[in-house]
Protein backbone atom coordinates (compact mmCIF):
# COMPACT_ATOMS: atom_id res chain seq x y z
CA UNK A 1 0.00 0.00 0.00
CA UNK A 2 1.52 3.51 -1.18
CA UNK A 3 1.93 6.42 1.22
CA UNK A 4 -0.38 9.46 1.12
CA UNK A 5 0.85 12.99 1.15
CA UNK A 6 -0.66 13.15 4.61
CA UNK A 7 1.40 9.88 5.96
CA UNK A 8 4.38 11.35 4.57
CA UNK A 9 3.60 14.48 6.32
CA UNK A 10 2.52 12.87 9.43
CA UNK A 11 6.41 10.36 9.66
CA UNK A 12 8.06 13.61 9.39
CA UNK A 13 6.87 15.08 11.93
CA UNK A 14 7.31 11.35 13.97
CA UNK A 15 10.32 11.85 12.54
CA UNK A 16 11.31 15.29 13.92
CA UNK A 17 9.96 14.66 17.26
CA UNK A 18 11.78 11.50 17.61
CA UNK A 19 15.10 13.36 16.68
CA UNK A 20 14.03 15.98 19.34
CA UNK A 21 13.72 13.59 22.00
CA UNK A 22 16.55 11.48 21.45
CA UNK A 23 18.58 15.25 22.12
CA UNK A 24 16.58 15.54 25.02
CA UNK A 25 17.90 11.94 26.79
CA UNK A 26 21.76 12.97 25.03
CA UNK A 27 21.29 16.40 27.25
CA UNK A 28 20.24 13.97 30.26
CA UNK A 29 22.71 11.70 29.83
CA UNK A 30 25.21 14.44 29.64
CA UNK A 31 24.37 16.40 32.45
CA UNK A 32 24.55 14.02 35.17
CA UNK A 33 26.67 12.48 37.25
CA UNK A 34 25.49 8.98 37.59
CA UNK A 35 25.80 6.86 34.86
CA UNK A 36 22.31 5.91 33.37
CA UNK A 37 22.19 2.94 30.87
CA UNK A 38 18.40 3.04 30.62
CA UNK A 39 18.84 6.16 28.31
CA UNK A 40 20.83 3.89 25.98
CA UNK A 41 17.39 1.81 25.90
CA UNK A 42 15.46 5.06 25.14
CA UNK A 43 17.88 6.18 22.41
CA UNK A 44 17.82 3.29 20.55
CA UNK A 45 14.08 2.96 20.71
CA UNK A 46 13.57 6.45 19.14
CA UNK A 47 16.53 6.37 16.79
CA UNK A 48 14.68 3.31 14.87
CA UNK A 49 11.34 4.31 14.79
CA UNK A 50 13.10 7.46 13.43
CA UNK A 51 14.61 5.42 10.52
CA UNK A 52 11.85 3.33 10.06
CA UNK A 53 9.79 6.50 9.23
CA UNK A 54 12.11 7.27 6.89
CA UNK A 55 12.11 4.05 5.14
CA UNK A 56 8.40 4.00 4.69
CA UNK A 57 8.18 7.67 3.19
CA UNK A 58 11.07 6.35 0.84
CA UNK A 59 9.71 3.00 -0.17
CA UNK A 60 5.91 3.10 0.98
CA UNK A 61 4.39 0.60 3.77
CA UNK A 62 5.31 -2.33 1.69
CA UNK A 63 8.93 -1.56 3.01
CA UNK A 64 7.41 -3.05 6.23
CA UNK A 65 6.94 -6.42 5.31
CA UNK A 66 11.02 -7.08 4.82
CA UNK A 67 12.11 -9.52 7.42
CA UNK A 68 14.98 -6.81 8.34
CA UNK A 69 12.54 -4.02 9.17
CA UNK A 70 10.39 -6.03 10.85
CA UNK A 71 13.14 -7.80 13.10
CA UNK A 72 14.80 -4.14 14.07
CA UNK A 73 11.48 -2.57 14.33
CA UNK A 74 10.71 -4.57 17.40
CA UNK A 75 13.50 -2.52 19.28
CA UNK A 76 10.95 0.34 19.55
CA UNK A 77 8.70 -1.65 22.18
CA UNK A 78 11.33 -3.66 23.59
CA UNK A 79 13.64 -0.75 23.65
CA UNK A 80 11.31 1.42 25.56
CA UNK A 81 10.15 -1.22 27.90
CA UNK A 82 13.79 -2.52 29.00
CA UNK A 83 14.65 1.36 29.76
CA UNK A 84 11.49 1.86 31.90
CA UNK A 85 12.27 -1.44 33.73
CA UNK A 86 16.11 -0.86 33.81
CA UNK A 87 15.38 2.85 34.98
CA UNK A 88 12.43 1.88 37.64
CA UNK A 89 13.10 -1.72 39.01
CA UNK A 90 16.89 -2.60 39.04
CA UNK A 91 16.61 -5.37 41.05
CA UNK A 92 14.15 -7.14 37.70
CA UNK A 93 16.13 -5.63 34.66
CA UNK A 94 18.55 -8.37 34.28
CA UNK A 95 16.19 -11.20 34.25
CA UNK A 96 13.33 -8.76 31.91
CA UNK A 97 16.08 -8.03 29.26
CA UNK A 98 16.99 -11.99 29.39
CA UNK A 99 13.30 -12.24 28.30
CA UNK A 100 13.04 -9.89 26.00
CA UNK A 101 16.70 -10.95 24.29
CA UNK A 102 15.08 -14.39 23.93
CA UNK A 103 11.47 -12.66 22.18
CA UNK A 104 14.24 -10.98 20.04
CA UNK A 105 15.72 -13.70 18.84
CA UNK A 106 12.80 -16.37 17.94
CA UNK A 107 11.64 -13.05 16.40
CA UNK A 108 14.84 -13.24 14.28
CA UNK A 109 14.52 -16.49 13.45
CA UNK A 110 11.08 -15.83 12.31
CA UNK A 111 11.69 -13.70 10.08
CA UNK A 112 14.66 -15.96 8.70
CA UNK A 113 12.45 -18.36 7.80
CA UNK A 114 14.12 -20.79 10.92
CA UNK A 115 11.31 -21.30 12.78
CA UNK A 116 7.25 -21.44 12.14
CA UNK A 117 5.55 -19.87 15.40
CA UNK A 118 3.87 -16.51 14.64
CA UNK A 119 2.70 -16.01 18.05
CA UNK A 120 5.74 -15.27 18.70
CA UNK A 121 4.76 -11.70 17.62
CA UNK A 122 1.72 -11.13 19.49
CA UNK A 123 2.82 -12.71 23.05
CA UNK A 124 6.58 -10.76 23.09
CA UNK A 125 4.83 -7.30 21.63
CA UNK A 126 2.04 -7.68 23.98
CA UNK A 127 4.52 -8.52 27.15
CA UNK A 128 6.88 -4.71 25.83
CA UNK A 129 3.39 -2.93 26.00
CA UNK A 130 1.60 -3.96 29.29
CA UNK A 131 5.17 -2.70 30.37
CA UNK A 132 4.78 0.43 28.79
CA UNK A 133 1.52 0.46 29.79
CA UNK A 134 1.64 -0.22 33.87
CA UNK A 135 5.11 0.97 34.62
CA UNK A 136 3.82 4.92 34.35
CA UNK A 137 0.34 4.23 36.40
CA UNK A 138 2.38 2.75 38.96
CA UNK A 139 4.56 4.83 39.35
CA UNK A 140 2.38 8.20 39.62
CA UNK A 141 0.06 6.53 41.33
CA UNK A 142 2.57 5.65 44.23
CA UNK A 143 3.86 9.77 43.27
CA UNK A 144 7.57 8.73 42.73
CA UNK A 145 7.43 10.70 39.12
CA UNK A 146 5.13 13.81 37.94
CA UNK A 147 1.60 13.04 36.96
CA UNK A 148 2.79 13.90 33.85
CA UNK A 149 4.60 10.42 33.40
CA UNK A 150 1.35 8.97 32.78
CA UNK A 151 1.29 10.35 29.10
CA UNK A 152 3.61 7.36 28.66
CA UNK A 153 1.12 4.93 29.24
CA UNK A 154 -1.19 6.49 26.29
CA UNK A 155 1.91 6.44 24.06
CA UNK A 156 2.25 2.84 25.10
CA UNK A 157 -1.07 1.93 24.53
CA UNK A 158 -1.08 3.29 21.09
CA UNK A 159 2.23 1.53 20.37
CA UNK A 160 0.39 -1.79 21.61
CA UNK A 161 -2.50 -1.61 19.07
CA UNK A 162 -0.40 -0.70 16.23
CA UNK A 163 1.92 -3.07 17.25
CA UNK A 164 -0.07 -5.52 17.68
CA UNK A 165 -2.88 -5.01 14.69
CA UNK A 166 0.55 -5.69 12.80
CA UNK A 167 1.80 -8.36 14.06
CA UNK A 168 -1.62 -10.04 13.44
CA UNK A 169 -1.60 -9.55 10.05
CA UNK A 170 1.79 -10.98 9.94
CA UNK A 171 0.20 -13.79 10.88
CA UNK A 172 -1.79 -13.80 8.21
CA UNK A 173 -4.92 -12.52 10.87
CA UNK A 174 -6.71 -9.26 11.11
CA UNK A 175 -6.80 -8.55 14.87
CA UNK A 176 -10.16 -8.43 15.60
CA UNK A 177 -11.85 -9.82 12.23
CA UNK A 178 -11.39 -5.67 11.79
CA UNK A 179 -7.97 -4.87 11.56
CA UNK A 180 -7.52 -5.58 7.83
CA UNK A 181 -4.59 -4.72 6.02
CA UNK A 182 -6.19 -1.20 4.29
CA UNK A 183 -7.23 -0.42 7.79
CA UNK A 184 -4.23 -0.75 9.88
CA UNK A 185 -2.06 1.27 6.90
CA UNK A 186 -4.60 3.80 7.03
CA UNK A 187 -4.26 4.40 11.15
CA UNK A 188 -0.75 3.55 11.22
CA UNK A 189 1.01 7.31 10.74
CA UNK A 190 -1.21 8.62 13.16
CA UNK A 191 -1.05 6.28 15.58
CA UNK A 192 2.48 6.76 15.10
CA UNK A 193 2.72 10.47 15.25
CA UNK A 194 0.61 10.44 18.27
CA UNK A 195 2.05 8.06 20.18
CA UNK A 196 5.44 9.76 19.60
CA UNK A 197 3.74 13.08 20.95
CA UNK A 198 2.76 11.21 23.97
CA UNK A 199 6.33 9.98 24.86
CA UNK A 200 8.02 12.97 24.12
CA UNK A 201 5.61 14.91 26.85
CA UNK A 202 5.40 12.18 29.25
CA UNK A 203 9.19 11.56 29.34
CA UNK A 204 9.86 15.56 28.93
CA UNK A 205 7.75 15.78 32.26
CA UNK A 206 9.80 13.32 34.11
CA UNK A 207 13.03 14.65 32.61
CA UNK A 208 12.02 18.09 34.09
CA UNK A 209 11.36 17.03 37.48
CA UNK A 210 14.56 14.73 38.07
Amino acid sequence: METTLLDQALLLLTGLTAVYLIFRFLQAAKKSNVKQNFLFHYITAFAVLFVAGVLVILFDFAVLARPEIKIVATLIPFGIATGLVCEFYQKYAKAYMGLLVLGFLLIVLLNLGLLNAKFIYPIFHSIAGLTIFFIPILLVSKKLVNSGFIWVTVGGTLIGIGGIALAFLGAGKPLLGIFTAELVFTILTPILFLMTLAFTYGFMKHLHNK
